[in-house]
C-alpha cells in the first residue's frame, strides 16, 4: 500500500480510537463512528448494521440515509446486498448497486439516490457480527486501498463491539456474553449436567487495537513470530509421532511464511496494533476455514489458527494458565480436546461441550468412560462462552443452555430432579436379577476402558464387564506402551472385578482411533479400511504383546479375549492361532498359564453371520458389536449426522437379522451377547431380549433403566407384538412397542 494511504488509515485509526475513549452511550459513539468514516472515505454514506439475532441484521447508525430508518431497518440474511454480505462473509463492491444480483430497494432509508455501494463483513475470528457498508452518488467501484483501508476499520469495530463500546437499547446492542444462548448440537455421552464454564484454552482478548508506532509495533511482530520460530523448531525437535510431525511442520511453514508476515506487516502500516494485526489475519483465516471444501486446505487452515493463537499469546502474555481457579461443577468448553488432555481433567468435570468433534472419537470414548455428559459440535460455544458462565447441558438430547433464563433453569432442574428420583429407584434393583414376569433372566454387564470405570461393577449392579476397550491405554500415550505396564495395567482390572467375568477385545484401532505414534493411514473410508483385527493380522509384533501382557495379568485366574471386527472365519483362525502361540511361548518361560480361557470375537461386519457352521461351533462366544454392525448394515455412517438417525434400530429389517443370529448361536450352542449404545435404552434392550438376547452389555448408567423395565416387561407378550408388526409389513415395530408399553400397568 502507498505511503499516503497507510498515513491517512492512521489518521482514521487514531481519531476512532479516540472517539472510543470519549464518555459516550453507546448509541452516541456509533453515530460519532459512521460521521468520521463518511468525512474520511470522502462517501456521502457510512452505515453500521449489526446482528440483532442469528438470522437479522439491524440499521444500527448512519451518515447520509434517513436517520429515522436508524433501528427500524432490517433484513434477513442473504436479504439485499447487506444481508448478503453478511451471509458469505465476503465483500460487495459495486459501481451499480441496482443491478448487482440480489440488490433490495429499502424505501424508508431514502438510499435511491447513491449507485455505487460496498460492504464490508464485521467479523471476529469467525464470527459475523455486523456489516459496513459506505455508498456515494458517483458511479464507481472503490479503490483496493479504500477497500483496505474499510477492512481495517471493520476488524476496528469487530473488536468494539466484542469489548462492549457499543451497548444500548434494543436486541441490537445488547452487551455481549451477557443474553441467554441456546445452541443445538449432537449427544456423544448421555446424560444432563449444571455447573459453569471453564473453558480449556481461554480467548486472548487484544484491548490495544489501534497503534500510534507502526515501527514500534513492526518491531515487536518480528521479535513474536521469531521467538515463535523457535519455539515450533524445539517442538519439533522432541516430537516422535508422524502425525505431530506433520502439524508441526505445517506451523513451520506457516511461521516462515512470507506472505503471511508481509499482510500482517501492512495491516500494523493502516494502523493496527501487532496484535490487531495478527487476529485480523486470524478471523481471514478462520471464514476461509468455515467455507473450505476440501479437508486439506481446512487442516492447513487450523493450522494457521492454531500458530496465531500461539503468537498471540507470546505478543499479549495472556498464558493458557490465567490463574483464575477452576469453578465449581465446572463443564469444560473447547473447540476440540485430546484423550489425554480429558483425563487430567478425570471426574472433576461435570459436562463438556466441544465445538468440534465426533460420536466416535478419542474426546467422546474417554467421556464415555468417565460418564460424563457430552455435547459435540455445538457451533460458537467457545466463543459465546465465558469462564464462570452459568451453563447447562443437556446430553440426552444434545442441545446447551448457556447463561439460561429462569424458565429454562427450572425446567431443566426438574428433569435432573425426575432421573435422581429414577436413579435411586434403580439402586434399589443393584442386587436384584434381570428377572422377566415370564421367567427370563437377562444378563446385564457393563461397557468400561479405564481402571476409573471398574468401581461401576459394584454400584451398577452388573454381572461383569462384557467389553474392556483396551485401546484407550495406546491411545493416551506418544509412545507404544511395555508388555510389562500392559499385564500390570490388566491385572489391576482383573483384581478389582473381584472374581466376576471381564471380556478383554484386543486392540480395535483404525477407522476414527488412530494411534498418535503410528503413521496414518491415508484411506478414503477409514471405517471399512484398514483396522482392529486386520491391523492385529498384518502387525502380529503388537498383537502378540498384548495377548502375552493380558496372560501375565490372569496369573493362573481365568481369562476372556475377544477379537474385533471379525468379517470371516479365516480371521478368527488366524488370531487364535496366536493365542495358541502366545500360550506356548509363556509356558516355555515359565508363566502360570490361565486356569480357562475363552477366546471370541465381536461380530460387527454382516458377512460373520453367514460364516461357516463350523465358525459358529469353533467361537467360544460371539458378541454382536450393534454400533459398527447397525452402520454397515443400513450402509449409513454414524459419523454423519444426515443420515445417522435416519435408520431405527427398530427396523423389521435390522430386528429379523439379529433374531437370524440368535437362532444360529442356538443351534450351534454358541453364546451371544449384544454390546453397544442401543443395548443401554431399554425400549431397544426390551426388544432384544424378546427375540432370544440373554446377555446385554452397555453403559453402567444404563444398567438401572434397563433391568428396571425387564423386570416389568413379559416377553413372550412382546415378541407376539414384534412379529405382528412384522406380519403387517411395518416398516419399524417402534410404533406397536411404544403402544404396548403405554398399555401395561406401569407405563415405559
Amino acid at each position: 500500500m502507498v505511503e499516503t494511504a497507510e498515513s491517512e488509515s492512521r489518521k482514521l485509526l487514531g481519531r476512532l480510537r479516540d472517539a472510543m475513549a470519549r464518555e459516550a452511550a453507546g448509541q452516541e459513539r456509533l453515530d460519532h463512528i459512521t460521521q468520521l468514516i463518511a468525512e474520511s472515505m470522502r462517501t456521502e454514506v457510512c452505515s453500521i448494521y449489526l446482528f440483532r439475532d442469528e438470522e437479522t441484521l439491524e440499521l444500527c447508525a448512519t451518515e447520509g440515509l434517513n436517520p429515522d430508518a436508524v433501528h427500524q431497518t432490517r433484513m434477513k440474511l442473504g436479504e439485499g446486498l447487506v444481508g448478503r454480505v453478511g451471509k458469505s462473509g465476503r465483500i460487495v463492491n459495486t459501481a451499480d448497486a441496482p443491478s448487482e444480483r440480489g440488490f433490495r430497494y429499502m424505501p424508508e432509508t431514502g438510499e435511491e439516490i447513491f449507485s455505487s455501494f460496498c460492504g464490508i463483513p464485521i467479523q471476529r475470528l469467525g464470527e459475523a457480527l455486523g456489516v459496513l457498508v459506505v455508498q456515494s452518488k458517483q458511479a464507481r467501484e472503490f479503490s483496493a486501498d479504500e477497500v483496505y483501508a474499510l477492512e481495517v476499520v471493520a476488524m476496528v469495530l469487530a473488536e468494539m463491539t466484542e469489548l462492549g463500546a457499543f451497548t444500548g437499547e434494543g436486541a441490537a446492542l445488547k452487551a455481549r456474553h451477557t443474553q441467554p444462548f441456546l445452541i443445538r448440537g449432537v449427544t456423544a455421552q448421555e446424560g444432563a449436567a449444571e455447573g459453569h464454564v471453564w473453558l480449556h484454552e481461554p480467548r486472548v482478548v487484544v484491548t490495544n487495537v489501534v497503534a500510534d508506532d507502526p515501527a514500534r509495533e513492526v518491531e515487536r511482530l518480528e521479535e513474536a513470530v521469531d521467538q515463535l520460530r523457535v519455539s515450533v523448531d524445539q517442538m519439533l525437535a522432541g516430537a516422535r509421532d508422524s502425525e505431530q510431525i506433520q502439524v508441526l511442520e505445517a506451523y513451520r511453514m506457516f511461521a516462515n511464511s512470507k506472505g503471511w508476515m508481509r499482510r500482517m506487516q501492512e495491516d500494523i502500516g493502516a494502523g493496527l496494533s501487532a496484535e490487531a494485526a495478527v487476529e485480523k489475519e486470524q478471523s481471514i483465516a478462520r471464514t476461509r476455514m468455515a467455507q473450505a471444501s476440501d479437508s486439506y486446505l481446512r487442516e492447513r487452515l487450523s493450522d494457521l489458527d492454531d500458530l496465531s493463537n500461539r503468537l498471540l499469546r507470546i505478543l499479549t502474555g495472556q498464558g493458557a494458565q490465567t490463574g483464575a481457579d477452576m469453578p465449581d461443577n465446572p463443564i469444560l468448553i473447547a473447540r476440540n480436546i485430546g484423550p489425554a488432555e480429558l483425563l487430567d481433567y478425570g471426574r472433576s468435570l461435570k459436562g463438556i461441550v466441544l465445538e468440534e468433534g465426533s460420536v466416535g472419537s478419542h474426546a467422546a470414548i474417554v467421556a464415555r468412560a468417565l460418564a460424563i455428559p457430552l455435547v459435540i459440535r455445538a457451533g460458537r460455544v467457545a466463543t459465546e462462552a465465558l469462564n464462570g458462565d452459568h451453563i447447562m447441558v443437556d446430553g440426552d438430547q444434545g442441545i446447551v443452555h448457556l447463561r439460561p433464563d429462569d424458565t429454562v433453569v427450572s425446567a431443566f432442574r426438574d428433569k435432573m430432579a425426575m432421573q435422581a428420583k429414577a436413579q435411586e429407584r434403580y439402586t434399589s434393583l443393584i442386587d436384584k436379577p434381570a428377572l422377566t414376569p415370564c421367567g427370563k433372566t437377562i444378563g446385564l454387564h457393563m461397557n468400561a476402558g479405564l481402571m476409573a470405570d471398574l468401581p461401576s461393577l459394584q454400584s451398577s449392579g452388573a454381572e461383569g464387564v462384557g467389553l474392556f476397550r483396551t485401546e484407550l491405554q495406546f491411545l493416551v500415550r506418544n509412545q507404544m506402551p511395555q508388555r510389562t505396564e500392559l499385564a500390570a495395567l490388566y491385572k489391576r482390572v482383573i483384581d478389582a472385578a473381584q472374581g466376576k467375568r471381564v471380556v478383554f477385545r484386543t486392540l480395535d484401532i483404525g477407522s476414527d482411533k488412530v494411534l498418535p505414534y503410528m503413521k496414518p493411514q491415508d484411506e478414503p473410508n477409514p471405517a471399512l479400511g484398514w483396522r482392529a483385527i486386520r491391523v492385529g493380522l498384518d502387525k502380529p509384533g503388537v498383537m502378540r504383546m498384548q495377548l502375552q501382557a493380558l496372560i501375565r495379568a490372569a496369573d493362573g485366574r481365568p481369562l476372556t479375549v475377544m477379537f474385533p471386527f471379525v468379517a470371516q472365519y479365516e480371521e478368527f483362525r488366524s488370531a487364535r492361532a496366536e493365542v495358541d502361540k502366545a500360550l506356548a511361548r509363556e509356558k516355555k518361560l515359565g508363566h502360570v498359564l490361565p486356569e480357562r480361557l475363552c477366546v471370541g470375537a465381536m461380530l460387527e461386519t454382516p458377512s460373520l453371520a453367514f460364516a461357516p457352521e463350523k465358525f459358529f461351533q469353533d467361537v467360544e462366544f460371539l458378541s454382536i458389536g450393534g454400533n459398527d454392525l447397525k452402520q454397515f448394515f443400513f450402509a449409513a455412517d454414524r459419523e454423519n449426522e444426515r443420515v445417522r438417525r435416519r435408520y431405527d434400530t427398530l427396523n423389521v429389517s435390522f430386528l429379523s437379522f439379529i433374531e437370524q443370529i440368535v437362532e444360529r448361536c442356538v443351534r450351534t450352542e454358541t453364546p451371544l451377547s449384544f454390546c453397544g449404545e442401543d443395548a443401554g435404552r431399554p425400549i431397544e434392550a426390551a426388544c432384544f431380549a424378546a427375540i432370544g438376547l440373554r446377555t446385554l452389555s452397555m453403559r453402567p448408567a444404563s444398567i438401572g433403566p434397563v433391568k428396571s423395565l425387564l423386570r416389568r416387561t413379559n416377553l413372550d407378550d412382546l415378541r407376539q407384538v414384534i412379529h405382528a408388526a412384522r406380519h403387517r409389513g411395518e416398516q419399524s415395530v417402534r410404533p406397536s412397542v411404544m403402544e404396548f408399553f403405554r398399555n401395561q400397568p406401569n407405563g415405559v
